[in-house]
């Protein structure tokens, strides 16, 4: 058992064991079918001194993200969501041409294309080449590398400190965090600003969020946590917003610890009071979750066992990793969903990775007319809802499993 990946102190609580699944972004092709699938202990601790929810490291990051299936231009409400923080943002930190925007983790472009029309300079991190060479055709210049204090430092000697650093949805996917913390501290130029959004662990423990929970994922972060880490590297928090994404997140402004240019936002004080009432501080508070999602696994294949006897049709809807621990933790594959659609052309033709469900694109729902659509990506339902409304033509109606099972 591994020490916590920030404080070191040795892991000792469960915090939720989901026993063992593939990695949740390794699709598998027609060829792989009648391979041997690696499977991985997914068991989730909590540490007792820091309160860091977190997995122990099974693949190096080299490993998971050499060649990535998420491409976040798929989703038009996360481009919305990018579209709007970027007028936020110029606006609020006055960017102009003379500014730099570096974002990590920047997948295709998704969001740097709003600055870049902007004509505001800007410059991408992101370590899958496969989507690093959509941002590339879009004419957004891209590192192809793990951000750390190593690649910080060089942007610094060639004159690329950012006054804005963009880091959304990928503080979980980081298994040193210090490395990352430092080279964040050197990146940012002394009077910029950084905002990082991750999903809020108190959402995920509220809405029984297990699926969220996957080897890409290496840790799971209150606001307690992230202003602790932050601060013993010179960073300070000065403002946190809540958002809806990904089932409850937040967006946190951060200056370097000397920066006094920013007064620190009632919202923070706030949101912490908030977290040591719903008890964030307490180990007891973590050793509940697990018997919840016991009962949560047990109440879906009790409904999907029912759908099932009575002759029901259920497909679903997206590829996502959270779908992927979703259907493998529960044990549900071919017998009870046939196949599962999705958007995006690169994982069309491929399997899920464990239950090698079959990802057809979404013209599929059409022609089979089945009487459920299991929404995987339930973050997205209403916008997938939306594009997919003609399911009522013959009855048909959407499934949500996640905070609890839903027709609607």
């Amino acid at each position: 058992m591994n020490s916590c990946r920030y404080c070191q102190t040795k892991l000792r609580h469960t915090f939720v064991d989901l026993g063992v699944s593939p990695l949740a972004n390794a699709f598998l092709g027609e060829q792989e079918l009648h391979a041997m699938e690696p499977f991985y202990p997914l068991h989730a601790y909590v540490c007792s001194n820091c309160f860091l929810v977190q997995l122990n490291q099974m693949e190096t990051p080299a490993h998971i993200f050499r060649e990535y299936a998420y491409f976040s231009s798929y989703s038009e409400s996360w481009l919305r969501h990018a579209h709007d923080y970027v007028e936020m943002a110029t606006k609020t930190f006055k960017l102009t041409g003379a500014s730099q925007v570096m974002e990590i983790a920047s997948n295709d472009g998704y969001l740097l294309q709003y600055f870049q029309a902007k004509h505001i300079p800007v410059v991408g991190i992101e370590p899958a080449a496969n989507i690093a060479s959509q941002a590339e055709s879009k004419g957004i210049p891209t590192i192809v590398e793990f951000f750390g204090e190593q690649l910080a430092a060089k942007l610094v000697q060639e004159g690329r400190q950012a006054d804005l650093i963009v880091a959304n949805n990928v503080l979980a996917h980081v298994p040193d965090i210090h490395d990352f913390m430092k080279g964040l501290k050197i990146a940012l130029k002394d009077r910029g600003v950084l905002t990082i959004e991750f999903p809020h662990l108190l959402a995920l423990m509220a809405e029984k969020q297990f699926d969220t929970i996957y080897h890409e994922h290496f840790s799971y972060f209150s606001l307690t946590t992230v202003k602790a880490i932050l601060a013993s590297h010179g960073l300070r928090l000065f403002h946190v917003e809540r958002l809806q994404t990904h089932g409850g997140s937040l967006r946190i402004f951060v200056q370097h610890a000397e920066d006094d240019s920013r007064p620190v936002h009632a919202s923070v004080s706030s949101i912490l009071a908030e977290e040591r009432n719903r008890g964030i501080n307490r180990i007891e508070t973590y050793l509940r979750f697990a018997n919840e999602i016991k009962q949560t696994k047990m109440d879906i294949l009790r409904f999907m066992i029912k759908l099932h006897h009575q002759g029901k049709t259920v497909v679903a809807y997206g590829a996502p990793a959270k779908g992927n621990t979703l259907l493998n933790y529960c044990g549900i594959g071919r017998d009870f969903i046939p196949y599962t659609v999705d958007r995006n052309p690169y994982k069309q033709g491929l399997y899920l990775p464990g239950t090698r469900i079959p990802i057809l694109a979404p013209d599929a729902i059409r022609r089979t007319q089945p009487d459920y659509v299991l929404i995987l990506p339930w973050n997205l339902k209403e916008e997938i809802m939306a594009q997919h409304a003609y399911i009522r033509e013959w009855g048909g109606q959407f499934i949500v499993m996640i905070p609890q099972i839903e027709v609607l």
